[in-house]
């Protein structure tokens, strides 16, 4: 979102998971049981979204009680679901859905779900996302274009809760 007028550096940027909860986060589409739903910042790859906490002191998956990482897990496999169904629909080299959970840059628990596609480069499909170079990974940033997909994408985890 950075190529937004207004996004670059924005509040939300730097605190995801307070403004999530403030309701001052403009990319939540979804609240889940264990946190929200944004739609990526970048969308070079269509339908990547981000499942955040809803507590910003869990730092790690195993920080969280095993009922609750269950919880979170189960939300993630919940946005996979409608990521797949959603981009599946909207491009026929739609392959698979992969899911990270890094916690490497950004200290609070949070799992990056992607969806991959037929067109991407050799070099790259059969990777991780993160293998792509950043400079190809700030493409597309977010914006209106993509106002059709976020609500594709909120229909399709309403409709599968």
């Amino acid at each position: 979102m950075d190529s937004q007028p207004g996004f670059h550096g924005a509040k939300f940027q730097t605190d995801r998971i307070g403004t999530a909860l403030r309701g001052e986060n403009p990319t939540i589409i979804a609240r889940l049981n264990t946190g929200f739903v944004a739609i990526g910042d970048s969308q070079f790859l269509p339908g990547y979204c981000v499942l955040l906490t809803d507590d910003p002191g869990i730092d790690r998956l195993t920080d969280l009680p095993r009922a609750q990482r269950l919880a979170f897990l189960a939300d993630m496999d919940h946005l996979g679901e409608a990521i797949a169904t959603v981009c599946a629909r909207r491009d026929p080299a739609f392959l698979r859905v992969n899911y990270q959970i890094l916690g490497n840059l950004d200290h609070y628990l949070h799992a990056h779900v992607h969806a991959r596609y037929a067109w991407e480069p050799a070099e790259y499909v059969t990777g991780p996302v993160f293998n792509y170079p950043r400079d190809l990974r700030a493409q597309k940033p977010l914006g209106p274009e993509h106002d059709d997909l976020r609500a594709d994408l909120a229909y399709a985890l309403r409709a599968s809760n």
